[in-house]
């Protein structure tokens, strides 16, 4: 890893402009980053471990893993305490990994393991005392999110750069939400991020990847069209919405 990488200045005003539009760090804050092992998650964990020492004010950074045990019917393919715990350790990041939550195999699918995850986590947090957690989530991540629930569920919205819950005690935050995932792996690739495998059975077989093959063509044929989207998500006019 380049210990002394800084992130580009056109890719820092980004994830700045994101997290002061939306509040997304306070004084005394507890952050969980939810990682995966995927190249997001683990650039943003360095990311928010970089800012930490930058920032003005005070807050904690630990990352929380949830092991689905994956790796254990493969032979030879190493915990996550190897390939993500010592990535982790590299970037100087306190980490915990916990069993994920049991999911009978007959009603495995990608809905329920990402539900059954972000309710494990909203646990863990309130049990350790985080009020914030961080995922990496992009702005290509909260495009096709928009198009997924157009397409499947019968409704116009997305993921919030900032979603509070509880009222208001806990959010969620999503610092990358103004970078695509081409500029993320720009900095993951400066940094030296070895992604980890998704070793599910399901991996590249979901409603999300169909979408996102959807998503490149329209982006081959209208260049523009990526921005254009992502712009429409902040100027919705009700007034002609049925």
């Amino acid at each position: 890893m380049q210990r002394n990488f800084r992130i580009p200045p056109r890719l820092n005003r980004k994830i700045g402009r994101a997290m002061h539009d939306y509040d997304m760090l306070a004084d005394g804050d507890r952050v969980m980053v939810g990682v995966s092992g995927g190249v997001d998650s683990l650039t943003l964990a360095w990311m928010l471990k970089m800012w930490q020492k930058k920032a003005p004010i005070r807050f904690d950074v630990v990352a929380q893993i949830i092991d689905y045990g994956f790796w254990r019917q493969h032979k030879g393919v190493v915990g996550p305490e190897v390939s993500i715990g010592r990535q982790l350790e590299n970037f100087s990041i306190d980490y915990a990994i916990d069993e994920a939550w049991k999911v009978e195999d007959v009603d495995r699918t990608c809905f329920q393991c990402a539900r059954n995850r972000r309710s494990q986590l909203f646990e863990l947090a309130r049990e350790k005392g985080f009020n914030k957690i961080a995922f990496g989530h992009h702005k290509d991540d909260l495009l096709e999110t928009f198009f997924l629930n157009i397409l499947y569920s019968g409704n116009i919205s997305t993921m919030l750069p900032r979603q509070k819950l509880f009222d208001g005690n806990f959010s969620i935050i999503r610092p990358f939400a103004y970078i695509e995932k081409q500029e993320v792996l720009e900095i993951a690739t400066s940094i030296k991020v070895a992604p980890v495998a998704n070793l599910c059975q399901l991996a590249d077989k979901t409603r999300r990847d169909k979408v996102r093959k959807l998503l490149d063509c329209l982006y081959r044929e209208e260049p523009g069209g990526k921005n254009s989207i992502f712009a429409a998500l902040a100027n919705v006019r009700q007034e002609y919405m049925l």
